[in-house]
């Protein structure tokens, strides 16, 4: 089973759907997984995340119309998921007054995980403080190199919106580089 038809056609017979299921997690695991770590940058998080978006892809997959394709519904609940859990966060951290942008920088420079060098991590610094939404458009446009229609159908935002986004990300972040780029050793 390696397309998306074949898989959605799997998911609906109940004999093959718990199968189906392992073969959509096997496929979309590492990118979902990715996709949630750009935004919240913390690989505990991102797995807490990563989880509670399977469970909800496996309680919606009878209510799944196959109106957008499999991969932008499963990025839409990603990223729903995601942004859920950074708006709890913010209101945890509302009653401990404590700066979300310094709490994601933080947790960049404690990541055991992060292998990147010095540039890479003033980029992911670069990105740490731009507002969810642009950060999210950056990463998706940067990264994963998603096409505009695409990204609008995952955020539900129009086309001229995200360009918006991402161009006043993009400005933000070359404000910072440039700003702290000097504390990079030669």
């Amino acid at each position: 089973m390696t397309t998306d038809q074949q898989i959605l056609d799997s998911l609906k017979d109940t004999s093959t759907k718990e199968l189906a299921f392992r073969h959509l997690v096997a496929k979309y695991k590492e990118r979902l997984y990715w996709h949630i770590r750009k935004i919240l940058l913390n690989h505990d998080d991102t797995d807490d995340v990563l989880q509670n978006t399977f469970i909800k892809i496996w309680n919606g997959l009878d209510t799944f119309r196959a109106e957008s394709s499999l991969f932008t519904w499963l990025y839409r609940i990603a990223t729903n998921e995601s942004i859920t859990f950074l708006n709890q966060r913010k209101r945890r951290m509302m009653s401990g007054l404590t700066d979300e942008n310094e709490y994601l920088i933080g947790n960049l420079e404690s990541d055991t995980y992060f292998d990147g060098d010095e540039w890479q991590m003033l980029l992911q610094k670069a990105i740490a403080t731009l507002p969810d939404k642009q950060r999210i458009v950056f990463n998706m446009k940067y990264f994963d190199e998603i096409k505009y229609e695409e990204m609008s159908e995952i955020l539900e935002t129009s086309v001229g919106a995200l360009k918006a986004s991402y161009h006043h990300a993009v400005k933000k972040v070359e404000e910072y580089v440039k700003l702290h780029e000097s504390r990079i050793e030669s």
